[in-house]
């Protein structure tokens, strides 16, 4: 069974694509190598794949004659939030337009699923410490507006043309392929346990603690990190469900389990045995104090469960990882 991925050359779209390989179905790939990488896909063994953009229609035709796509995952997304906030015509152009355009293709080719990479984003400023997917989605940024509004096309597209959809709402993705063959590599890097793992390379002076004094046990935030080949399989499973069963699914995707960025910095120095120095500054505005997802529905209804759930295993994957792409042993 062929499978389109959509940015299948970016962090988690190739995760995926590699998932995808090694369950036995064929990924395709199409991605404009934005934020992609080309070295990716090679390290991944996929060897069906194109670069453009979603919004090509010319394309998307040509790949859809050429293949028997049966589903559609979509990674496509740009995904930093402050650029969203400066260039919100970026983000509503990419993220929604030529989704839209994408799902056009698919109606047009007889898809009967489309899994969507969401965000808990969607959820904007929690109002629980553990959130479920019946959370209110109120985004406070042009990327999470983004994915909300796809989300709710999606469920018009349901309605009108039988496109039944996968939507995932991640929290922090994180880790690499045990193999070491990819991993995380962004340009600009945001996410903590890389620039963590930066420092402990000597890549960055230091690490910086944003916010020392929040009511948690360490004083510092605490977030829920998953696995990215977690998140892989996550997607698997509901492209599965959904086919077989020919309805629409929703599930956050996260540990249920959350970590202090003390204790992420710890045990980065932990598995790399290496210090470096850490400073703590004032906290950033609209950094809620703790923010855990619930996947409790997702494990009920497709029984997946995180096959690495422990901090120490995915920033060892992580660091195995980041010292093989820096050539250090």
């Amino acid at each position: 069974m062929k499978i389109l991925v959509t940015g299948g050359a970016g962090y988690i779209g190739c995760h995926t694509a590699h998932k995808l390989k090694n369950s036995g179905y064929q990924p395709v790939v199409l991605d404009n190598l934005v934020y992609g990488h080309k070295d990716s896909l090679r390290n991944a063994g996929i060897t069906d794949h194109y670069i453009g953009d979603i919004g090509d229609c010319y394309l998307l035709r040509r790949i859809f004659a050429e293949h028997e796509i049966q589903a559609v995952m979509h990674f496509s997304a740009y995904a930093y939030v402050g650029e969203s906030v400066c260039k919100p015509d970026l983000y509503y152009r990419n993220n929604v337009v030529n989704t839209i355009r994408l799902l056009d293709s698919c109606v047009e080719e007889g898809i009967k699923c489309f899994v969507f990479s969401s965000s808990c984003a969607t959820y904007g400023v929690a109002q629980t410490e553990i959130i479920q997917e019946s959370h209110a989605q109120n985004p406070v940024n042009p990327y999470g507006r983004s994915k909300l509004m796809v989300e709710q096309i999606l469920k018009d597209y349901e309605t009108a043309f039988g496109l039944n959809h996968v939507i995932l709402r991640y929290f922090n993705a994180a880790g690499a392929d045990p193999s070491g063959l990819i991993g995380e590599d962004h340009d600009p890097e945001t996410h903590l346990i890389p620039l963590v793992l930066y420092a402990a390379l000597g890549l960055r002076e230091n690490i910086k603690i944003f916010g020392t004094d929040y009511n948690t046990p360490d004083g510092s935030c605490i977030r829920d990190y998953i696995h990215v080949n977690d998140l892989a399989h996550a997607h698997i499973l509901g492209m599965k469900h959904s086919l077989e069963k020919r309805e629409s699914l929703i599930f956050n995707l996260g540990n249920g389990k959350g970590y202090s960025v003390r204790e992420v910095i710890e045990v980065c120095k932990k598995i790399t045995k290496i210090d470096f120095p850490v400073i703590e500054e004032k906290r950033r505005a609209g950094d809620p104090p703790i923010l855990v997802g619930s996947s409790r529905k997702i494990n009920e209804v497709l029984g997946w469960e995180p096959e690495f759930p422990d901090l120490e295993k995915i920033i060892s994957h992580a660091w195995t990882w980041h010292k093989k792409r820096h050539a250090i042993d």
